[in-house]
């Protein structure tokens, strides 16, 4: 437990999905428990023995939750597994955020402020990337953010790709429960596209990302040929689905223009 505890949310909580992250998910969660109260972690099927070192971490912390998956299914699942939950006991916004330590567990407050004065707006994290970052995963991602932005009409998605972000719980559950994918690695960018078709703004945010090395704990699941596949196929679909909301795409840049 930290040792200053934040004052806990009865609307916004931190969502932490986890698939075999290795020790640095610890970590991650007590950065993240520092800075907001509550924090969930949706263990993922996770097989190296983390389930068991996050749950020794919640005894006697009110404030952390872990939801244990009984086997991996991704991470769209995981979240929407999160989401679920967090809508019954009346939550309406969440933070996500990875278990591998890349992303800013200092900038949760503030996050959740933007999230908390724009509630029906979803608040994204535009990545700033490090030295340290590959320049191979650094380009890559300006491929799928040109077409989120192109089947979005340029709404104003920073990045597509970078899963910091507070989401509003109900459009983003009911687009899940609707569509039958969205439940791994395509998960992160078809949410903003869809959440913006929805009429859900986006709002931007810069934020740091840290790509840690196998010495510092890092731990990378991406596979370029499996994952850059999906991706692909991910924005076929979405292609599809723009040339369908094209007129309604319009109308709506129309109308905010003449507001």
């Amino acid at each position: 437990m930290p040792e200053t505890t934040p004052t806990p949310s009865t609307t916004h909580l931190v969502l932490i999905p986890s698939y075999n992250p290795g020790p640095q998910v610890l970590e991650t969660v007590r950065q993240a428990r520092a800075q907001w109260t509550p924090v969930w972690v949706v263990v993922d099927g996770s097989t190296d023995g983390t389930d068991r070192s996050l749950q020794a971490l919640a005894q006697g912390d009110e404030g952390l939750r872990i939801i244990v998956m009984p086997e991996n299914r991704g991470k769209g699942s995981a979240v929407l597994e999160g989401i679920g939950l967090a809508a019954q006991a009346g939550f309406t916004h969440a933070l996500t955020m990875d278990s591998d330590g890349q992303h800013p567990a200092d900038l949760i407050p503030t996050f959740m402020a933007a999230s908390l004065k724009a509630p029906q707006a979803m608040v994204l994290g535009k990545p700033v990337f490090g030295p340290e970052a590959p320049a191979l995963r650094v380009n890559g991602r300006k491929v799928s953010n040109g077409w989120a932005n192109l089947e979005t009409l340029w709404m104003g998605i920073g990045d597509s790709l970078y899963g910091f972000r507070v989401y509003p719980i109900a459009p983003l559950a009911r687009i899940m429960q609707a569509n039958p994918f969205m439940r791994r690695f395509d998960f992160d960018p078809e949410a903003v596209v869809r959440l913006c078709w929805a009429g859900v703004r986006p709002i931007n945010i810069d934020a740091p990302v840290r790509y840690l090395s196998a010495e510092e704990g890092g731990v990378s699941h991406f596979k370029y040929l499996r994952d850059n596949t999906l991706l692909t196929w991910m924005h076929t679909r979405l292609f599809l689905g723009f040339v369908l909301r094209l007129p309604l795409l319009i109308w709506r840049r129309l109308r905010a223009s003449g507001d």
